[in-house]
């Protein structure tokens, strides 16, 4: 299911008008991989909740979507497989160990 909604990159999407022109969205669903993995949602908040109010934003989870794919396809052919996405994971995990603590002094 997770790597479903990563690969589901749909065409670009026009941002909302609040945000910038030049941003187009690249799966309006992103938001949906991170609250499916509580350790991926750990990992995009503390990397990619730019105003600190411990929520994603459809925007937030769309640029975390791209530094997750980026990280993920490790042989640059555009494709996730299951085991570059649990690899790319593991790797997060590892990496990126974020505990209440380290969220917090970021704010």
């Amino acid at each position: 299911m997770c790597l479903a909604l990563l690969m589901l990159a749909a065409s670009p999407v026009s941002a909302p008008a609040d945000d910038s022109a030049d941003y187009r969205l690249v799966n309006p669903r992103a938001i949906e991989l991170f609250e499916s993995d509580g350790k991926l949602m750990a990992w995009a908040l503390a990397r990619f909740d730019e105003d600190h109010d411990g929520h994603l934003s459809i925007m937030e989870a769309d640029a975390a979507a791209r530094e997750f794919k980026t990280l993920a396809d490790g042989d640059r052919n555009g494709q996730v497989t299951p085991a570059e996405y649990r690899a790319a994971r593991d790797f997060i995990v590892a990496r990126w160990p974020v505990t209440r603590q380290a969220q917090a002094t970021r704010r």
